[in-house]
């Protein structure tokens, strides 16, 4: 009782700690199982036992006999269901040619690479070497996102890791688990005209079970024959059905079946599939916590010492110097990205979650079956997984400085609110090459601005997953533009000092339009203008108009003059070099301004022969 008491303690704590100081979850993690289990054994315990014995020895452990094979295989099935669940296709397409090419060119490269370097430098059979080199091809949103999250970065270079993580981590899984199928299915032989059959068996029954089951748990949920409070616990066994029935028909098809149950689910017409992710996150989450514990505890001191050779060193060495980069610039070749920003892509490739977890059950499988070399791939996959993560963790905001691709100003700007007003802004502020993202709990709103070619985000303002988008990493102002004081006031106090780095600024009230006195120094545009006025304006005249500013006292007279004028809402002035500074609420920010710079207004077009519409 103390010890499975225990393994959710810690585990939740290493959340809680990867949460507080910003890395990811599987390095604390990992640690604290290697802590508890061979680490305690080797040198803590004075009877030689871990703290933590996962498998029964006959005095302590908590899985007898094939128990803790039992609860890996369950617990993979429903991170890979999880995984595949992301994976869609329409993303697939818009991505980019980059990552296209990043999620197959650089999945070969690095599954071939690392296969002949695992088989001659470790000399390891041919199929136990590209087992091991499709286990690392992985790299998850999980790791990515902690490493990334407070290093300023061009959006492109972003966007590349970020999706690269989310694609690739099903993909890697099904090149794992297929490897893995094909090695199994007759060992040694596995290129018998047997071996093969029973290979076609598994990717038959795999993808018929997985794709069968995951139409009629959709149909069964859009005709509401499930009550709504039975939807996850009824998906949740649907998903361990298929794990189990597909295991049944052809041994090790049940990874293979979930994985493609969830991309079927993910990319079909569901009503209710954010509510069914967030279950599976929070499921995933308290699994993970569990199973890296027990898997790092289950570690033998032995199976480290193997590791303990010029060897790895020169294996891991390889993956990330030679590898890695090899399949970044091969991937990357003809593309807009700069040298320098090709380097650091290539220096970010920390591996995850599913490589450790995928490799634990995978390695104890084939020492069962007696596979000789099957003892070095847990080790080995661990120590990519350590390194990496460790290296990227330390370094990638060092290196990120020293290659050049570190914004020391965020010039990103973040449009609460994605209503017509926000969409004119958004566009004029677009047009004028500043990247910025409108987000709107209203999805009308937000198709609306990305049939403008925005970017735009349907989100909860009160979500926590909006810090951990790393695509915001370059933002640094925030127009909170909605037509709810509270909710305005909320961003600014909660997101203000992450994306409003160099500005925050929000729509006054109408209270605080009435009494100029009371003018916030956090307000937007005009002391005379709210959300309504600029709503009204924007529907009247949706236009953004600029005029030639000739001195300082003239842009003071234009601003009086707009003032006066109900129809025309100050926005912006703009430089000679086109950089664009937001107007506040009286006007009190904008210190230098010099002939030729540009005032920027919504509504009416002035009387005056220097207005140009835009």
């Amino acid at each position: 009782m103390l010890e499975l008491a225990g393994i959710i303690i810690l585990g939740i704590l290493a959340q809680w700690v990867a949460w507080k100081f910003k890395i990811p979850a599987i390095l604390p993690l990992i640690l604290i199982g290697l802590l508890v289990g061979p680490i305690a054994a080797a040198f803590l315990s004075d009877d030689g036992s871990k703290w933590i014995e996962p498998i029964w020895n006959g005095k302590q452990g908590l899985f007898p006999g094939e128990g803790l094979f039992y609860f890996v295989s369950l617990a993979i099935s429903i991170i890979l269901f999880e995984g595949g669940l992301t994976l869609k296709r329409s993303e697939i397409k818009n991505v980019g040619p980059v990552i296209t090419k990043l999620i197959t060119l650089g999945s070969a490269v690095t599954f071939l690479g690392a296969g002949i370097l695992a088989h001659f430098i470790f000399e390891l059979s041919w199929e136990l070497s590209f087992l091991f080199s499709g286990l690392i091809i992985v790299t998850g949103p999980t790791v990515i996102t902690p490493i990334l999250r407070n290093i300023p970065l061009k959006k492109d270079i972003s966007t590349v890791l970020k999706w690269e993580g989310i694609l690739i981590d099903p993909i890697g899984a099904l090149v794992a688990v297929l490897v893995f199928e094909f090695i199994s299915v007759e060992g040694d032989s596995g290129f018998t005209k047997t071996a093969l059959i029973e290979f076609g068996k598994i990717i038959l029954f795999g993808t018929t079970f997985g794709f069968t089951f995951a139409h009629a748990l959709a149909f069964a949920i859009n005709k509401k024959l499930i009550p709504h409070y039975l939807l996850n616990v009824v998906s949740l066994s649907t998903v361990l059905l298929v794990f189990v029935e597909s295991e049944i028909f052809a041994h090790e098809s049940g990874l293979l079946a979930v994985v493609v149950m969830g991309m079927v689910l993910g990319n079909g017409k569901l009503e209710n599939i954010k509510e069914l992710l967030y279950f599976k996150e929070s499921l995933s989450v308290l699994l993970i916590s569990i199973l890296f514990i027990l898997l790092a505890a289950n570690i033998n001191i032995e199976d480290l010492m193997l590791l303990y050779s010029w060897k790895t060193v020169l294996l891991f060495g390889a993956v990330v110097f030679i590898i890695r980069p090899l399949a970044v610039f091969l991937s990357t070749s003809k593309s807009k990205l700069k040298t320098n920003e090709k380097i650091f892509i290539s220096w970010v490739g920390p591996r995850g979650i599913v490589a450790a977890g995928i490799a634990s059950l995978f390695g104890s499988k084939l020492m069962k079956q007696g596979v000789e070399g099957a003892e070095y791939i847990t080790p080995l996959v661990f120590m990519i997984v350590l390194g990496t993560v460790l290296l990227n963790a330390t370094t990638a905001r060092v290196f990120a400085k020293a290659v050049g691709v570190f914004l020391k100003k965020s010039e990103g700007i973040l449009i609460l609110g994605a209503s017509q007003v926000s969409r004119l802004i958004g566009q004029y502020l677009m047009d004028n090459q500043r990247h910025v993202v409108l987000i709107d709990s209203n999805q009308t709103n937000i198709q609306m601005a990305q049939e403008l070619g925005l970017e735009a985000i349907n989100t909860d303002i009160y979500s926590e997953s909006l810090g951990d988008n790393i695509e915001l990493n370059d933002v640094g102002f925030l127009m909170a533009l909605t037509g709810s004081a509270d909710i305005n006031r909320y961003a600014i106090d909660k997101l203000g000092e992450q994306f409003g780095e160099n500005g925050s600024f929000r729509l006054i009230t109408v209270d605080e339009m009435n009494d100029p006195n009371n003018n916030p120094k956090e307000g937007l545009f005009s002391h005379t203008d709210d959300f309504n006025t600029l709503t009204e304006v924007a529907r009247k005249y949706p236009k953004i108009h600029e005029v030639k500013i000739h001195d300082r006292e003239h842009y003071e007279g234009l601003i009086e003059a707009i003032n006066k004028e109900h129809d025309t809402i100050p926005l912006f002035v703009k430089d000679k070099k086109g950089v664009l500074e937001i107007i506040s609420s009286y006007n009190k920010a904008i210190n230098n301004v010099e002939k030729g710079y540009l005032l920027v207004y919504l509504g009416k077009a002035l009387e005056t022969k220097d207005v140009s519409s835009v």
